[in-house]
């Protein structure tokens, strides 16, 4: 029964376990092999465990030894009483005799008594447990294993198991020191680190103090640093840098030293600003000589032969326009003589160029109307030349119809005819398209000179001063303009194409208003003074002519064989009045009332009526009815002719000869 006893052991008698302490009641671990095998030791002998603990002496000392833990008194009772009966006796007469799985081992097996008299004295405390929770909650699941002994190939084989999972042991050892060094390490780095950022902030916040210092320090001396030195770089770029961008912005920084040297001078002067002085000096000097020769250079540029004085303007002078500020603040008596030289060179190239394209202009072929073409002027000679267009042998031309002339004034092209154009065309035109042309190119060259010179004189000069340069350059070229338009005005009788050029002039004016060029203005008045009264001697002659040819009528009345022979019809005189009329309306959709023409078209009228009524009076003055009808043919016409034409001067007209025609509309 008893298979894990120790050697020597009487199985009478219970050994007391080491120290006096009872031994464990729970069982020994087993090994990987089987949940009954615990590994051995060396050097302690092998013991099994049984499913029910309770077949060996160490089962019977963890019972009692339960027996008490569950008494409260498991450490109180420590040794044992010499004549109290055998526990595993006394357990074997109340269990019975168990089977042994294995007899061989038991040197002598006594047979199992039954329970005697003396046993029932025997009083064990369970604690009122029974013997199966006493031995434990899962004595149940056990199941009795037969010991097997373990052989020497299966403990090689656990040895080599054993030293497989030690070298393990031993590698993870290893591993664990090495990340453990690498920890140690790295928590050492990290302070160093930490102590290094702790520096770095320590000093970034002390260079932080210092850049603030610094920067005070600066921004106090920094402006007085400036005005008390010249880098070489600037001393460079001013004696042999070339002028361009570059060299202008360098200028401008030597010439605000210069002022705060110049303002500073009026104090106490230091050492370095007594030294900077001199320098700075010598620096304007140099500036203003290389300045000179510069503006000269392009001024001398301007007088060659065909060339085009605003590009030089535009590139060479308008780039540079501060050189001249410069020198006007530093050297104003050379700035004088510069400018001086530029007004006479440019004087001379606008006269020069003027003149060719009046010379060209000149070559034009233009419509002669003289005193012959005036309104009542009834020479047949001169009609008959007009007619078959043989008028010393010019072109067929009408000196009352306005035509297509007036799209001078709706033509959006705004180019003047080039030279060579004028001096290649070889068709006739009226005297308005020469005056056009020459004025239109007046009128644009003055706009780009007074532009150039308020952008590269201003402000160093005034806009007064600017004027007087201007006039100074092209007083010339304006008696030149003026001279032409007298030249082509002075002997016409072309009322519509002196009405046509008083339209351009003040369509000129308007422009330079929207420009806002107000030096040309005097041209344009003095031109409007030589047409207005040569338009008003016109309008004068065709009065004249029509009064002249009333007064050569009969005062008589025609008799009644000359009624029925003269004819109804319009008379000429009617017909070059109502293309007359048209013309002057058609270009004064937008006169005022306080214009001379509508004076001299009023008193125009009233002399073609005049003649009308006196030839009607001559002609068919028997003829009540007849004469009714002439007058009212004459004024349809009129009407017919001019109905076409807007405008409040157009209406009024329209409005008087409707109503001449009401009125002997009456009597047809």
């Amino acid at each position: 029964m008893w298979l894990d006893r120790r050697p020597g052991q009487h199985p009478g008698s219970a050994a007391p376990p080491p120290n006096n302490r009872s031994v464990s009641p729970l069982p020994q671990r087993t090994s990987s092999r089987g949940p009954y095998l615990a590994p051995q030791r060396p050097g302690l002998n092998t013991r099994g465990s049984s499913a029910l603990s309770l077949v060996s002496n160490d089962s019977s000392s963890s019972l009692l030894a339960s027996a008490k833990k569950v008494n409260g008194s498991s450490l109180r009772q420590s040794s044992t009483v010499d004549d109290a009966p055998d526990p595993e006796e006394v357990l074997a007469r109340i269990l019975g005799q168990f089977p042994s799985s294995n007899t061989t081992q038991q040197p002598e097996a006594k047979p199992a008594s039954g329970i005697t008299e003396d046993d029932l004295d025997f009083d064990v405390d369970f604690g009122g447990l029974t013997l199966t929770e006493l031995a434990g909650p899962d004595v149940s699941s056990r199941q009795v294993d037969n010991y097997k002994p373990q052989s020497v190939q299966d403990y090689e084989r656990d040895k080599a198991k054993f030293e497989d999972l030690h070298r393990s042991i031993r590698a993870c050892d290893d591993i664990l020191s090495s990340v453990e060094s690498n920890l140690t390490n790295f928590r050492n780095d990290l302070a160093a680190v930490s102590a290094d950022i702790e520096s770095l902030q320590a000093r970034s916040q002390a260079l932080n103090v210092r850049l603030e210092n610094r920067k005070a320090v600066e921004k106090g001396l920094g402006p007085l640093v400036d005005e008390l030195s010249v880098s070489p770089l600037v001393i460079t770029t001013i004696v042999e840098g070339h002028i361009d961008e570059t060299w202008v912005k360098v200028l401008a920084e030597v010439d605000k030293r210069a002022m705060a040297h110049k303002k500073n001078a009026q104090q106490p002067q230091s050492k370095a600003l007594a030294d900077v002085g001199p320098l700075l000096e010598k620096l304007i000097l140099k500036a203003i000589e290389r300045i000179r020769d510069f503006l000269v250079a392009q001024i001398k540029a301007m007088r060659s032969p065909h060339i085009n004085a605003q590009i030089i303007q535009q590139q060479n002078f308008l780039r540079f326009k501060d050189l001249f500020a410069f020198l006007q603040k530093h050297q104003p008596t050379l700035a004088g003589e510069i400018c001086q030289a530029y007004m006479n060179t440019m004087r001379w190239y606008y006269v020069n160029q003027f003149t060719r394209y009046k010379q060209s202009l000149d070559k034009l072929k233009l419509h002669i109307i003289d005193k012959n073409d005036a309104m009542g002027h009834e020479d047949t000679s001169r009609r008959t030349t007009v007619l078959s267009g043989s008028k010393l042998g010019g072109v067929p031309h009408d000196a009352f119809s306005i035509g297509r002339r007036n799209e001078l004034l709706k033509t959006k092209d705004q180019i003047a005819m080039s030279s060579y154009l004028a001096d290649e065309d070889q068709t006739t035109h009226y005297l308005e398209v020469p005056f056009r042309n020459f004025n239109l190119a007046l009128v644009d060259n003055a706009t780009a000179e007074y532009t150039f010179l308020v952008s590269f004189f201003s402000p160093a000069l005034s806009l007064a001063v600017v004027s007087r340069h201007f006039n100074y350059i092209f007083d010339p070229t304006f008696a030149l303009g003026q001279a032409l338009t007298k030249q082509l005005v002075s002997d016409t009788y072309d009322g519509l194409g002196l009405l046509l050029c008083v339209r351009l002039n003040q369509h000129f004016a308007f422009e330079l208003q929207r420009r806002r060029i107000p030096v040309v203005d005097g041209y344009i008045n003095g031109t409007a003074m030589v047409l207005w009264p040569r338009l008003q001697s016109v309008m004068d002659a065709h009065c004249e002519s029509v009064k002249a040819l009333t007064s050569a009528l009969p005062n008589k009345a025609g008799s009644a064989s000359q009624a029925k022979t003269a004819s109804a019809a319009p008379h000429v005189v009617t017909q070059r009045f109502g293309q007359f009329l048209h013309g002057v309306l058609a270009l004064s959709t937008e006169a005022g009332d306080d214009e001379p023409i509508v004076s001299s078209l009023h008193r125009l009228r009233i002399e073609v009526e005049a003649f009308l009524a006196k030839y009607s009076q001559a002609q068919l003055g028997a003829d009540a009815r007849k004469r009714d009808r002439f007058l009212y043919n004459n004024y349809s016409l009129i009407l017919t002719i001019i109905s076409d034409v807007s405008g409040k001067l157009a209406t009024e007209q329209q409005d008087h000869f409707e109503s001449l025609k009401a009125s002997v509309q009456e009597n047809i």
